[in-house]
């Protein structure tokens, strides 16, 4: 299974699937769809059609492939939950049996513009916000609709989400996203009705759930015959929440959807790319970044979309698509990487995963130190190393390791590196 596939989604390889090995979403042609997103919350309310447009063309020149929207948002744009035409989502406020044509018309022409340009939209149909919100400057308002999902009760819901179905079930384009930023409490029977409600009137389509931080969907959803894959959400030690999923029972596929957002949480540029690089490496389909004031679309966001950290997803999203990448496997039982590997409870963690038949190696290295490659897990006689760099793209030879042995590699670079080992079809059948 290979990634020839550009970085949007062709409209004709639509509708994505999971693959039959459980651990990958495919396209119609079989190629496997490595998630490089960005969270766009309040793009159907807090943005013109125009705006919207534009957005969406400079992400896809940057190769972004997937995007986050609430559906319907409850506190974060210019006067929620009306979009900026003033449309109210709801005939009857917080009545989810009572949607209003023009909000919901608004809505269709943003997934559309999606849709034309191959951009996957996970899209949350009642986002449920934190149980104690603390968001800076909207302090004890409600973020999400958890009150108004436990007033509507299942029977409420379910229409809801059957209205969700009929209404978007032609988008092909899109993942239901159930919840987040909460962990279902009281409000699971309606969520539960709402995703029976979706699934009921689109079927075929793909559904996912998010948590609070830390929290997985297979703890809280594991019998849930909607639920088709996983969001791993953290702002702690990422790679044990990827492992957590990776070992999770029923197999799904999974991808980073939250961690923290650049010009957030003092979050650095590193710890952006190494969010994105363990999603990976940890057996996910990739990551969703986020920017504020992007995710909102408020005051500025124009100009934060050439920000830096879009440029190292782009990278990123570069640097897998030029590799094998679907058939990597993490390196849970560190038998490529045994030394070097960072702290087991820190930030500081190695990244690695190869190919079952050991032609392919990558390891992402977040701080300059010396790792030890167990080269006898790979493919022979020899292999060839090469360097990437995160911040610059750059790539340089690393020489060629016999196979045979530890060998202990230092990166060129002064931040975090990317080490790529690849074994050529001569070498592998010894010619």
């Amino acid at each position: 299974m290979t990634d020839s596939a550009p970085a949007s989604v062709r409209s004709d390889a639509l509708p994505l699937s999971v693959a039959p090995d459980r651990r990958h979403l495919v396209d119609q042609s079989g190629h496997a769809v490595l998630i490089q997103g960005d969270a766009a919350w309040s793009l159907i309310v807090n943005t013109t059609v125009d705006g919207a447009t534009w957005y969406l063309d400079q992400r896809r020149a940057q190769g972004f492939n997937a995007i986050l929207i609430n559906v319907i948002e409850r506190l974060f744009a210019t006067d929620a939950p009306r979009n900026l035409m003033g449309d109210e989502p709801f005939t009857v406020p917080g009545d989810f049996t009572t949607p209003n044509e023009p909000y919901w018309a608004h809505a269709e022409q943003i997934l559309d513009l999606a849709r034309a340009r191959g951009i996957i939209v996970i899209l949350y149909p009642a986002f449920l916000g934190y149980p104690n919100p603390h968001y800076p400057g909207y302090e004890g308002q409600a973020e999400g609709w958890y009150d108004e999902v436990v007033a509507n009760g299942p029977t409420g819901c379910r229409a809801y989400g059957e209205y969700l179905g009929r209404r978007f079930g032609s988008f092909e384009n899109v993942i239901w996203s159930i919840g987040a930023d909460r962990n279902p409490e009281d409000a699971r029977a309606g969520l539960e009705a709402m995703a029976s409600g979706i699934k009921a009137t689109a079927p075929g389509c793909l559904m996912t759930a998010q948590m609070l931080p830390e929290h997985s969907a297979a703890e809280h959803y594991p019998n849930a015959d909607w639920l088709d894959l996983l969001s791993t959400y953290s702002y702690g030690v990422i790679p044990r929440l990827l492992e957590r999923d990776w070992v999770s029972t029923p197999t799904r596929p999974f991808f980073l959807v939250e961690s923290a957002y650049e010009n957030e949480h003092e979050a650095s540029q590193l710890q952006i790319r190494r969010a994105a690089y363990w999603s990976v490496l940890g057996g996910g389909l990739g990551h969703v970044m986020g920017n504020k004031p992007i995710w909102f679309f408020g005051a500025g966001w124009e100009e934060q979309v050439a920000s830096d950290g879009a440029a190292s997803l782009a990278r990123f999203g570069a640097f897998f698509r030029s590799v094998n990448w679907p058939e990597l496997v993490p390196d849970y039982d560190r038998t490529l990487v045994s030394g070097g590997r960072g702290e087991a409870r820190g930030l500081n963690q190695v990244g690695a995963a190869r190919s079952e038949d050991g032609r392919l190696a990558v390891v992402y290295v977040p701080e300059q130190r010396p790792i030890t490659i167990e080269t006898d897990v790979l493919a022979g006689p020899a292999v060839a190393a090469t360097w990437f760099d995160p911040v610059s793209g750059k790539r340089l030879p690393g020489g060629t390791l016999a196979v045979g042995g530890p060998a202990v590699l230092t990166a060129p670079y002064p931040d975090d590196a990317v080490l790529l080992l690849e074994t050529t079809a001569a070498q592998a059948d010894g010619s």
